[in-house]
């Protein structure tokens, strides 16, 4: 369903400086969408319009099919359906004290004030700052005053999150605390848009991209339309995703299966193409570019994993009825990745578990996680990229763990299965400690990693 739109919208500044140029666009609700372009295509000016803060000289905007209304009311509503956080966090930080910046939004809503007070507690547990309630802003770090931000927002529950370039001046695990956050609130339903100018994030990441050029749309679609397409990055002065720059290189070099798009690091890898090549003997029925399943290789075998799984395509029979195949390996028993829900933690429960399982791997996610980790001392092996970092250890044969909570947990589980289904690859996957609801949808035992 098709949450906001806009029709030939169209924006200048009193200067007569033009900032959008007729935009139409349709984002679907629940989606997580990045405008893409370098700085002054119009992304932050787009953005200010769609929550009624710049009203538009032509054209109009539709927030569940009707259109934005300009009177005070009317715009309250409005913004407390469609949060914006700002690229400058110190532009939208302004209260004494942390408490009293989140407490803003809902306090103007006119919630009673133990409401008040319960929503802004539950928020800064959520983004991880609770402990920090009573300082001043200007006291945090970069990362800090983003979450504050963000926690501001999400106080009010919106329906839509904006972000105008989320990750600008942030370092490695600033962002990585940021990204957690929007994907968890992805997976509870939010429509999530941001801009960037990043292209690794916004084809890694997102499920639809807008892409802007001299304040205008030049293209749109999911990141492999988008991100396959010379002629418009080149447009847009952007370059093509690493990731897809370095599939390109071993393609041409005949080391990588051809028409992919690989997303992220698990996907490259699993594009990369064995070069084993073997004379099978092949029955009269089977013709070029079929596959023949050669069985299980062990033991002397085996090239990569205890036991392998061994394909082969035909790619040139013979006419005495041999044939030169190519063999494609797949390890036949993966390591496994355990889900630990940190909303239901014990100390005890934890150490027992990395022990029971032979556990090789601990990664966390989200910051409450990763506190908790901190305060009592579990070390951590990966505190970015975790979900990506445990499935390439894991069809190493690693037994791994991810630390996290609330919706991150079914988030983790998505994106390890949605792996799974892509690659073919079946990886051993569930939450060590579910709630009792949750056991039935298990795919394996609580213990999983014996």
């Amino acid at each position: 369903m098709v949450i906001l739109e806009t029709k030939d919208l169209s924006f200048s500044y009193p200067d007569g400086t033009v900032a959008l140029d007729n935009i139409n666009i349709r984002i679907e609700e629940g989606k997580k969408i990045a405008f893409v372009g370098r700085n002054g295509s119009g992304k932050s000016t787009l953005f200010l319009s769609m929550n009624g803060t710049h009203r538009p000289g032509k054209g109009e905007i539709l927030f569940h099919g009707k259109p934005l209304k300009y009177d005070s009311r009317s715009l309250r509503e409005v913004r407390k359906n469609v949060g914006i956080v700002f690229q400058n966090s110190d532009d939208q930080i302004f209260a004494p004290t942390i408490y009293q910046d989140v407490a803003f939004g809902p306090t103007n809503l006119d919630y009673p004030k133990e409401k008040v007070k319960q929503i802004v507690h539950k928020t800064l547990e959520y983004v991880g700052l609770m402990h920090l309630k009573d300082k001043p802003p200007h006291h945090l770090s970069g990362g800090q005053k983003k979450r504050v931000a963000i926690a501001g927002i999400v106080a009010m529950d919106p329906e839509i999150i904006i972000l105008d370039e989320p990750l600008a001046n942030l370092d490695p695990v600033g962002a990585d605390e940021v990204m957690d956050l929007l994907n968890e609130q992805s997976y509870f339903g939010k429509t999530i848009i941001i801009s960037t100018h990043d292209v690794n994030l916004a084809y890694s990441w997102a499920d639809y991209v807008f892409l802007m050029s001299e304040h205008k749309i030049i293209s749109e679609g999911t990141p492999e339309e988008i991100f396959v397409q010379p002629d418009k990055l080149k447009a847009a002065h952007l370059r093509r995703p690493a990731t897809l720059e370095i599939y390109e290189e071993i393609k041409m070099r005949g080391l990588a299966k051809t028409n992919c798009c690989p997303r992220d690091i698990p996907d490259l890898v699993h594009s990369l193409r064995s070069q084993h090549l073997l004379w099978v003997d092949v029955p009269p029925e089977v013709k070029e570019g079929d596959y023949i399943n050669l069985g299980i290789f062990y033991g002397e075998y085996a090239q990569n994993s205890a036991y392998e799984a061994a394909n082969c395509k035909v790619l040139h029979i013979h006419d005495d009825g041999l044939a030169i195949a190519e063999m494609d390996r797949k390890a036949f028993r993966a390591g496994s990745i355990g889900i630990y829900d940190t909303a239901k933690y014990s100390r005890e429960d934890l150490l027992s578990i990395i022990e029971r399982d032979g556990v090789e791997c601990v990664g966390a996610m989200g910051k409450k996680s990763k506190l908790i980790a901190e305060k009592d001392d579990i070390y951590l092996d990966v505190t970015a990229g975790v979900i990506d970092r445990s499935i390439l250890n894991a069809l190493a044969g690693q037994r791994c763990l991810i630390l996290t909570h609330d919706g991150m947990v079914h988030h983790a589980m998505d994106r390890i299965r949605a792996y799974m289904e892509k690659s073919g690859i079946n990886i051993p996957v569930s939450v060590i400690n579910p709630n009792p609801e949750e056991q039935s949808k298990q795919d394996v035992t609580k213990s999983m990693m014996t």
